[in-house]
């Protein structure tokens, strides 16, 4: 058996970040929001709720390591590539518009289309001439759908299917 890493896959073809070790748990979390109906209760006293709309799932994966001790180079170009995550994306639809969209995996699963919400690292080891070569990163990645293209003004309409159609 390999080892397959984790990555986060730029979901526009820009560049795909890979993980230097792969994470030891990945933490998800996601609610539905209600409206409360003001003074509406049930018959056992409870407020009567409307369901609204689910949030988007949050991925969490803490202690992300970093360590080119070894080589002796500095572990920021690792994370440097996690910090771009959260610049405007550079190509595809969203460029200069928003932060770029991954899709996370791991192995044979695609875990979260998303886009990196929150990031946070920690240097803990230098080289005597202050170099650093071992980090630790955490890391939140929030859902988002698919981007809905709405269809241009020039493009041909559908034909219109209601009432036997034409």
């Amino acid at each position: 058996m390999t080892l397959v890493k984790a990555s986060l896959v730029d979901a526009e073809g820009g560049a795909d970040i890979e993980f230097m070790f792969n994470p030891t748990e990945l933490s998800f979390s996601q609610k539905s929001n209600v409206n409360p109906v003001e003074g509406a209760r049930t018959p056992k006293g409870l407020p009567k709720v409307s369901f609204a709309y689910p949030d988007p799932c949050v991925l969490t994966i803490k202690d992300i390591n970093f360590d080119t001790y070894e080589k002796g180079t500095s572990v920021m170009t690792y994370v440097n590539k996690f910090k771009g995550a959260l610049d405007f994306a550079k190509t595809g639809p969203g460029a200069n518009k928003r932060p770029p969209v991954y899709k996370f995996t791991w192995g044979g699963e695609e875990y979260l289309r998303c886009f990196v919400s929150d990031l946070s690292y920690s240097l803990t080891l230098f080289l005597p001439d202050g170099t650093p070569v071992r980090a630790k990163m955490s890391l939140t990645l929030k859902e988002v759908d698919e981007a809905i293209v709405s269809p241009s003004v020039d493009a041909p309409k559908e034909p219109d299917r209601i009432g036997g159609g034409r």
